[in-house]
């Protein structure tokens, strides 16, 4: 096949470029000028220098690709004026569906994320009980500009998908491995950790996956996914509390996990004040208010759609900790 990848020098798009590359697919990529192309400069495949809001550019790019994979988004932890996230995860979407339904391509699969579904609520038997794809959500649910701007992306994915545009969507949970050069808000919370940079834990948790699952996962949703439908890119025993995870970290770098507790009301405050100063600042605040409210939430999903009907892989979760752990310290990013 003939595909395009969108954020092609992105933690997820590098790795389902070379997911697709190692499969003999022809690959194209979008990249924007000032790029980290670390992550992907050993790969083989064609540059496509541009912004997923140029409609035009996208247009002739498209032209003759079968499968385009739409994983570009902004997902900065700060900004002053969001606009900008808005602009480029919401109406990018919008003008790269229309780009590739002008093209006449084939299969769109669409990178969303796993919190746009619905936060557990329910406790069965005392624990939590996952959601999945078919759980009622609203964007009242969305913690943060970054999940509404994504929340809104997909709601423009799926309502292509209903006027007849070929879309897929999937949604990666907390996703580590190789390669996240930037890094992602994950591996920047696992870089924080090597370096001790993490002086209390949170009550919540997250469901962990392997990039390179993640990469598949998109592949698989081109050749097998329903229109229309989405896809929860996770593992099926990966829903972890980030004491469990920290825990696990700590027996496999020696770094201590952190012993203090913190309320989740008071990393709120924490996080509001921090964010007041960083307005008048040059420094970014240590921890937003949404990462405060999403750290404190168990987010608990279940992928046995994506397994059962898509055939997900499902790597351990230690290893795509260990894996992002080996690759963070080799390339500079722990402090000696």
């Amino acid at each position: 096949m003939k595909c395009f990848v969108t954020g092609a020098a992105g933690f997820i798009g590098g790795q389902i470029v070379r997911e697709l590359l190692t499969r003999g697919h022809a690959v194209k990529g979008l990249v924007r000028t000032r790029s980290d192309l670390r992550g992907v400069q050993d790969l083989d495949f064609e540059q496509v220098v541009g912004d997923i809001n140029d409609q035009e550019k996208l247009t002739t790019a498209l032209r003759g690709c079968d499968w385009v994979f739409h994983a570009a988004g902004c997902h900065r932890r700060w900004l002053e004026d969001y606009d900008e996230m808005f602009e480029a995860n919401a109406s990018g979407t919008r003008r790269l569906v229309e780009a590739a339904r002008a093209a006449g391509v084939r299969r769109i699969v669409h990178t969303s994320t796993a919190g746009t579904i619905a936060p557990p609520r329910a406790i069965v038997h005392g624990e939590l009980r996952s959601t999945d794809e078919s759980t009622p959500v609203t964007e009242a649910d969305m913690v943060g500009p970054y999940l509404k701007s994504k929340w809104l992306a997909e709601r423009i994915a799926r309502r292509a998908a209903r006027e007849g545009a070929p879309v897929v969507v999937v949604n990666p949970t907390a996703t580590f491995g190789p390669r996240d050069v930037k890094p992602s808000p994950t591996g920047q919370w696992l870089v924080d950790f090597l370096n001790r940079q993490i002086e209390a834990c949170l009550p919540g948790g997250f469901n962990i996956v392997h990039v390179r699952d993640v990469a598949v996962g998109h592949i698989l949703a081109a050749e097998k996914g329903k229109v229309g439908e989405r896809y929860i890119l996770g593992h099926c025993e990966g829903n972890w509390t980030l004491q469990e995870t920290l825990s696990l970290l700590s027996q496999f770098t020696g770094i201590p996990a952190p012993a203090r507790r913190l309320a989740p009301r008071w990393a709120e405050v924490r996080a509001w004040i921090g964010e007041q100063l960083a307005r008048f600042g040059d420094e970014p605040p240590r921890r937003t208010l949404a990462e405060a409210r999403i750290l404190s939430r168990r987010h608990f999903v279940s992928p046995v759609r994506a397994i059962r009907e898509l055939g997900l892989p499902q790597a351990p979760p230690e290893t795509a900790l260990k894996e992002a752990v080996d690759w963070f310290r080799a390339n500079g990013y722990v402090r000696k």
